[in-house]
Formats: C-alpha cells, structure tokens, sequence
C-alpha cells in the first residue's frame, strides 16, 4: 500500500430539503408522513416520517484544550473500538483472570449463533428487519479502504435474507461507496452513519415500505465537509500513511497505516482543523477519527428512522437485529436496548465494553448466522 494521501471523493447525491420537518418532536406516537417530491429522482415521491426532529445541534468541543486534549485522543486511539473491557484487578494480569473475564463476558453476551433458538423464538408473531453494518461486518477489515470487498459467499448470504426480511447496510462510508460493494438493489442503504438513507430500487412486500425512501438530514453540510477534506488533506500529507476519505455528510481520517509514534501530531493537524469548525464534531471509530456534523443523527437515529418509515415506529410486532463491530454502531445497540425491543449483536474476538446482547467473532460467523436465519425462516413457512 502507498504511504501517501488519498482523498476517496463521494459519487453524487440527491439534496433534499428537511425544513418541514423541523418543528416536530422526535420519534412521537404520530406515525403521519411528509411527502417530499425530488426533481433529482425522475419525479419518485418519498415518505419521510413527520415525527422526526432534526438539526438540535450538539456543542462541539474540539478547540479547546491543546495538548491535554490530543494526548487523551491518542489514549482511546491505542484501544479497540469499542472500547475493550478494562480489568477489575490491580495485580498483574494472569492466564486464569483472563480466562475468567472473557468467560465472564461471554455470559453476558453470548455466540448470537449458539443462542440462535432464543433469538428465533423472541420472533414469533413478529417482523424480523436487518440492520448489518459494513467493514468489519460483511467484509474483513482492509489497510486500504477501497479494498474492503465482500466474497460472494457473502453476497448470496445478504441477498437471501433480504428475501424474507427488510434489510438495511448502516454504514459511515458513503452511501454510494457501500453500494459499490455490496451492490444489491434491494437492500436498503444508510450511509455517512445514516445521514445518507434510500431505499430499495425494486418494488418490495414489506408493511409501509417506501420505494426509493432517500433522506439526507445534513445537506446543509455538504460545502463545508468538502471544504475541511481538503483542507485535512494538505494539513496531513506529511504523516505517513495517513489517509483522508469524503463520504459526503462526513469525513473519515484513516491512521490504520499511521506508525502509532506519528498518532500525536495526526490528533493534533485535526484539533487544530476543527478549531475552526464550531458546527463539525469529531468522533472515533476503529482505527479512524470521524468528522461529522453536529446535529443529533447516528446510526442509532438511522435505526430508528428506518423502522418509522417501514411503520413499525411504535409497533410490537417488529424485532429489529443490528449487526455491527465498531464503536458508532454502539448507538444502534444502545437504542435497542432502551426499546427494550430487538437485539444488538456485537463482531469481535476479545471482550469490549458493549451495549449489544449477543456477540459473532468474525465475518465468516456473521455469513453462517444469515445463512442459519435463513434456513429456519424457509421452514417456518413450509
């Protein structure tokens, strides 16, 4: 791989005015709907929940604190995302704790696989929908971002399920990227962490089910974002490895390829970038710092969205199952379980502090919980 920067530019997107939508609580009992017409889609009409509330935005505290700051940024950049699970012990670490801990974790959140039945049988009398993030997820996590292919075994995985269930790719690429790899038309797609949401290209069963449902909530953002990724690009160009990607609604700044001595003064070029910014937030994800606007929208607001425009925002015959590896999938995780409705299922090999309640260790095991999910939905209805 090359150890210079790369801009990875965002293919072209549809704005659309949310204004309407402004003065409405958010996620009410009101499921009524907004009908937006968009010039840009052939004249398609698209459904867009009333009840959503957008633009409450977040202060951004990414100026102040100097050093301080940065030093406490590198911190959480050495760890994992999530966060792995801290040990309780003060003396040195041994076998048997470890053992002990990961066992531990593993009751709280055990193989989504080995506790198949368990999820299965919350299912009855209910709609199962699917929200599968991207890198790390359906496709092994790559050096280089533009080579984080899904195999075909995992496509044929993917394309099945969204057979029987409504199934959405939450991801904080681009939109159009996402689609690029997965390309499967009737999937529903959320990128930019769910700032970026159309639905599927072909006609579909599903209750309330919009064809070509698009919303952008951070349209507004777009000069701006773009603005910052060049800038970011000149400001890192020389440390090493490091690599700046636009996904349209927000920016990613890569430092997988960054030797970690080199992490200081990469937090630091973005800090100082930001600074200038009020209306920009940074967040962290596995192995990138992510740049977004500061308006209250994630994957865990995506979720929701989703389920409001398919009519289940208030509904008890729907069992939402996220799958996801990262830290911003957590959001997801978290609105589930504060629903008390659905299951997050969190991919990773080592114990991380999590809002999930069950766990996969790779993609390959995410590729057999579909397949399973499958199979068992075939003959429920034989």
């Amino acid at each position: 791989m090359t150890n210079q920067n790369v801009v990875v530019s965002d293919v072209k997107g549809v704005a659309m005015a949310v204004a309407a939508m402004k003065n409405h609580s958010l996620f009410s009992s009101s499921v009524a709907s907004t009908t937006i017409e968009s010039g840009g889609v052939s004249g398609c009409n698209f459904t867009i929940p009333r009840s959503i509330k957008l633009f409450k935005v977040e202060t951004a505290e990414v100026g102040g604190g100097g050093a301080a700051r940065v030093n406490a940024w590198v911190d959480t950049l050495r760890a994992s995302s999530p966060p792995r699970v801290k040990s309780t012990t003060t003396s040195p670490s041994t076998l048997s704790q470890t053992v002990d801990e990961e066992n531990s974790w593993n009751l709280r959140h055990p193989s989504a696989i080995n506790m198949f039945e368990e999820i299965t049988n919350a299912s009855k009398g209910k709609q199962i929908v699917m929200f599968l993030d991207y890198d790390g997820t359906l496709s092994p996590i790559v050096e280089d971002p533009d080579r984080a292919f899904m195999s075909n075994e995992m496509r044929k995985a993917v394309r099945a399920v969204a057979r029987y269930f409504p199934t959405a790719i939450v991801s904080g690429r681009c939109r159009d990227k996402v689609y690029s790899f997965v390309k499967l038309a009737e999937l529903y797609y959320a990128g930019s962490h769910g700032m970026d949401i159309k639905g599927p290209s072909k006609s579909n069963k599903y209750k309330n089910a919009n064809q070509a449902v698009l919303f952008q909530p951070a349209s507004e953002f777009v000069p701006m974002i773009d603005e910052v990724c060049k800038i970011l690009v000149e400001k890192t160009k020389s440390i090493s490895g490091a690599r700046v990607e636009n996904n349209k609604f927000c920016l990613s700044v890569h430092f997988r390829c960054v030797e970690e001595k080199s992490w200081a003064a990469l937090a630091e070029q973005v800090r100082l970038v930001l600074s200038e910014y009020p209306k920009l937030k940074l967040t962290q994800g596995r192995k990138v710092l992510e740049i977004r606007p500061t308006i209250k929208w994630d994957k865990g607001k995506a979720l929701e969205f989703l389920l409001e425009s398919l009519g289940y925002a208030n509904s008890s015959e729907v069992l939402p199952v996220y799958i996801g590896d990262d830290r911003t999938d957590e959001d997801a995780f978290k609105v589930l379980r504060d629903r008390g409705q659905g299951f997050g299922i969190l991919v990773s090999k080592v114990p991380k502090e999590t809002n999930a309640s069950y766990s996969l260790q790779e993609p390959a095991e995410v590729k057999d919980f579909l397949r399973r999910l499958v199979k068992w939905k075939r003959l429920t209805l034989q």
